[in-house]
């Protein structure tokens, strides 16, 4: 496996060449060793976002996470980190195709949606996926609520790009190209929630927020997601010591994160989802923690890109 790479804050890293990136940005790429999966962090941050001093080298940015499968671009949640990659991708030449899964519709994983730049690009494909709403709503419904007055100064048909809306129920089986699979599964949040397994090739990456675990009892749908995966990416939010006091918001801790990931002999985890009053100076005795528990997790960052 390739060694863990970071790069600083809004430092876009991939393999060199890809033509969704500049030319300045491929100039970073060379330094990058091609893989057959490559995971880039763009907001860590849960509840939400939270800038300043305190948070800047882990970031505050929410839930935002970009997979290269070959050529393949999925993006996990469209948190306020969504708007910094599609800056990024921007830049790039007219013609990119897309697959963004929302793990839930709650704001600070959607809240970047109406910022991102290749929804506003004519030549741009866009499948938006979510499994937690049906039968009540549909994710075209909850687009068109969030860029609505009073909430938005414009609507939903602003956007240039053919933008598709995919519904589908948590538990299915996903094939948005013959060679990338995404498992599924109901996550335990407030509303619902999806938790995925991406399986390309002969690499997995499990992504697994939000979702609030039961003391003492390991959730057999998260480790079914989890089973000896690439990377796990984990909702952290909180601490053991700190759950007792957020039972119900629909959350878990590194802590669980640790024991899923050594019950699923998942190589790396990834702590993720971040309490924004969790600063960087409380994220460092987290890492510190943490690998001493397992030596393959990691704390996810702003910048930071694992490459499998």
């Amino acid at each position: 496996m390739v060694p863990l790479r970071t790069g600083d804050v809004g430092e876009p890293e991939w393999s060199p060449g890809h033509p969704s990136l500049s030319h300045g940005e491929r100039r970073f790429r060379r330094r990058i060793r091609v893989t057959e999966i490559s995971v880039r962090f763009w907001g860590v941050r849960g509840s939400v976002p939270c800038p300043g001093r305190e948070t800047v080298r882990y970031g505050g940015n929410t839930a935002c996470v970009e997979v290269r499968c070959g050529d393949r671009l999925v993006i996990f949640d469209a948190g306020t980190g969504l708007r910094a990659l599609g800056h990024a991708l921007a830049a790039g030449p007219p013609g990119l195709a897309a697959d963004i899964f929302i793990s839930h519709c709650h704001i600070d994983h959607i809240g970047g949606l109406p910022f991102f730049e290749p929804c506003y690009m004519p030549a741009n494909q866009i499948r938006i996926w979510a499994g937690s709403l049906l039968s009540e709503q549909r994710l075209a419904d909850v687009a068109r609520i969030l860029m609505s007055a009073p909430l938005f100064p414009s609507g939903e048909g602003v956007f240039k790009a053919k933008i598709t809306f995919c519904d589908f129920q948590s538990g299915d089986v996903l094939k948005p190209y013959p060679d990338l699979t995404l498992r599924t599964v109901p996550l335990a949040h407030p509303g619902g929630a999806t938790g995925y397994r991406l399986e390309y090739r002969s690499r997995s990456v499990a992504y697994v927020t939000d979702t609030e675990h039961s003391p003492g009892r390991l959730d057999p749908a998260v480790l079914a997601l989890a089973e000896a995966a690439d990377l796990l990416i984990y909702d952290c939010n909180y601490t053991d010591e700190e759950f007792a006091g957020h039972v119900g918001r629909g959350h878990s801790t590194w802590q669980e994160g640790v024991r899923i990931a050594e019950a699923a002999r998942a190589q790396r985890l990834a702590i993720f989802h971040h309490d924004p009053n969790h600063d960087d100076e409380f994220l460092d005795g987290v890492k510190a923690r943490a690998t001493q528990c397992h030596p393959g997790a990691i704390v996810a960052a702003e910048g930071l890109i694992v490459s499998l």
